[in-house]
């Protein structure tokens, strides 16, 4: 039984979290952006030799019609020119090549960062996550974030320095002809604040929206069997399409926004050519400058000025969308985990477990409101075989999620040998269980790696044991690798030849207790048979946990815990059952009869 999935919550700003994340590559950053700021510098010189160059060329003389041309100063400022340019290349290509190497290294180690943190989350998040939104999380909006980045980040520190450089630079050149381009400026920023404003909410939807789009279709794909069985394409096309259809819309509108700033910023900037030639135009009449050099120099400083805010305008759907894969990339990562648990001792000896379990008024509920099992108590003596039966739904896999941790219990206690699974950590507990689930599992690999799974130093005639008694023997001997052929989880291996894996893997691992649930329930009837006789070998001397649906299964264990509704109503024998005639006995006829 899992907990129903909830809707994600919004994402909180994670800039903050972003540029915790960055602190192991400072070094480098820094030092491309030094480089860069380098470049800027030299690409701010040149309209002022330009100027030069300008005056050199066309100099007017005293009586206003003498003109010379002094080579010499032009080829000095032509080869300074030719300078300033290739110092600025050379010095914004290595700032590229560095921010670009940091930030691929960095998205590669976010990408590590999520694997791991897959592995610390709690269950519940599983359970209450789509699986297509978090490997949307972990491809689409990994990829946004590192592409936004490297759009971004040079372009953002080039602007600024671009920006405060040219300003003083005009304020330099002609105080007069800068108070006209400063005047624009406000506008410029309303209209890029505005649009970011408006544009940036809808952003974070089209991330959610396709983080939606990404879990439909892994639905659909891992659901084809079902969905053609039931010939439900059309459905599943028609639910598909609502949710592209969703997506699409909020992505253009998004889009749409976002693309608003570049013309309004070009409309700015052309009514700022024209106001800036007007007042340099009326300045050179009245003498107040002295010479047109200064007008070509300041309309390419204009040039400078606004180039890098419409920069921005034009890269601003990318860092909007940047800024929403950011969110949700360290939401994620930022999700509480299991507690940190290195510091606990081992507290059992492992070579010799008994095998006695407690539960004292245990109370659990995936929803603090409403509790699943309510004041369930037992004793299984050690060595027992304890079956537990019930209708869907009684908590019957909840209570096995408890004894191995995978939820923590809201109130009450489990002991194994005495000793509370609270005070032992996770680790121990697992190792000492063997677990073998209703839903099969198996990795890409071979199918030795899938049987000895995270297990070492495996006797190789125990295995071939092992495959005679879950009846795989003449399964691999008709591969044409034996047990080293490569298998996929969407291979011609059935569902019933991956629980036989799986009832293997168990079988291999010879954990002191086991846990079964429903572990027979992919095989035949003639299967069953054989590996039953498998499991009562396995299970002799262990204390068992078996969850089943077909009793006939289970007639001889040890004891039998009927459950409904969270309680346990019957225990017993499945003799003393049958004679008291309740709910055992009810489920039991109508299975035989």
């Amino acid at each position: 039984m899992s907990a129903i999935a909830k809707p994600a919550p919004k994402e909180k700003n994670k800039l903050g979290s972003l540029v915790k994340a960055f602190r192991k590559y400072y070094v480098p950053f820094f030092i491309s952006i030094i480089l860069l700021i380098v470049s800027v510098v030299f690409t701010i010189l040149t309209p002022g030799t330009i100027r030069q160059l300008t005056n050199e060329i066309n100099p007017v003389g005293k009586d206003g019609a003498t003109f010379t041309v002094n080579l010499e100063n032009v080829t000095r400022l032509g080869l300074t020119l030719a300078a300033f340019a290739a110092i600025s290349f050379i010095a914004s290509f290595i700032s590229g090549f560095i921010l670009n190497t940091i930030i691929q290294k960095f998205s590669k180690d976010v990408r590590r960062q999520i694997s791991e943190k897959i592995n610390k989350l709690p269950l519940n998040y599983f359970d209450t996550t789509q699986t297509g939104d978090i490997l949307s999380v972990v491809t689409n909006d990994v990829d946004t974030l590192s592409t936004s980045l490297q759009n971004s980040v040079s372009m953002l520190v080039q602007s600024a320095v671009m920006l405060i450089g040219v300003f003083i630079a005009m304020f330099v050149a002609a105080w007069q002809m800068a108070l006209v381009v400063v005047c624009s400026l406000p506008v410029m920023l309303i209209i890029m604040f505005a649009t970011f404003k408006k544009a940036l909410p809808l952003f974070d939807q089209s991330q959610h929206a396709l983080g939606d789009v990404n879990a439909t279709v892994e639905e659909n794909y891992s659901g084809q069997l079902v969905i053609k069985a039931f010939n439900a394409e059309d459905m599943k096309v028609a639910a598909f399409k609502e949710k592209n259809d969703s997506f699409g819309t909020v992505l253009y509108k998004s889009q749409a926004f976002g693309s608003l700033i570049e013309p309004a910023m070009s409309f700015v900037s052309y009514l700022t050519y024209a106001a800036v030639l007007m007042v340099g135009g009326v300045l050179y009449a009245r003498g107040s400058i002295g010479d047109m050099g200064i007008i070509t120099g300041f309309i390419i400083y204009v040039s400078l000025f606004q180039e890098p805010l419409a920069q921005i305008g034009q890269a601003s759907s990318t860092i909007q969308l940047g800024t929403a894969a950011c969110n949700r990339v360290f939401t994620f990562l930022e999700q509480e985990e299991l507690s940190d648990e290195s510091d606990k001792k081992q507290l059992l000896d492992h070579s010799h477990i008994r095998g006695e379990v407690e539960f004292k008024d245990v109370c659990f509920g995936y929803d603090p409101k409403k509790l699943t099992i309510k004041n369930f108590s037992g004793k299984i003596q050690p060595g027992m075989k304890v079956a537990i039966i019930g209708p869907t739904g009684a908590g019957k896999t909840t209570l096995v999620n408890l004894l191995m941790r995978f939820y923590e219990l809201t109130s009450g206690d489990i002991l194994v040998d005495g000793v509370s699974i609270k005070d032992m950590s996770r680790q121990e507990l697992r190792d000492i269980f063997g677990m073998i689930l209703q839903e099969t599992w198996v990795i890409n690999g071979t199918l030795r790696e899938n049987i000895v799974y995270n297990l070492k130093n495996v006797d190789e005639n125990r295995l071939q044991e092992i495959l005679e008694e879950t009846n795989l023997s003449h399964y691999v001997s008709t591969l044409p690798e034996g047990l080293e052929t490569e298998i996929q989880k969407e291979s011609a291996l059935s569902a019933g030849q991956k629980q036989l894996v799986t009832i293997a893997r168990a079988m291999t691992e010879n954990a002191p207790m086991l846990i079964l649930d429903e572990a027979t329930s992919n095989v035949d009837t003639r299967t069953e048979i054989l590996i039953q006789k498998a499991m009562d070998s396995l299970t002799s001397g262990r204390t068992s946990f078996v969850i089943a649906h077909r009793l006939s299964t289970i007639k001889n264990a040890d004891l039998i815990f009927v459950m409904k509704d969270g309680n346990i109503v019957e225990t017993g024998t499945h003799d003393s059952l049958m004679k008291l005639g309740g709910l055992y006995s009810e489920i039991y006829n109508s299975q035989f009869n």
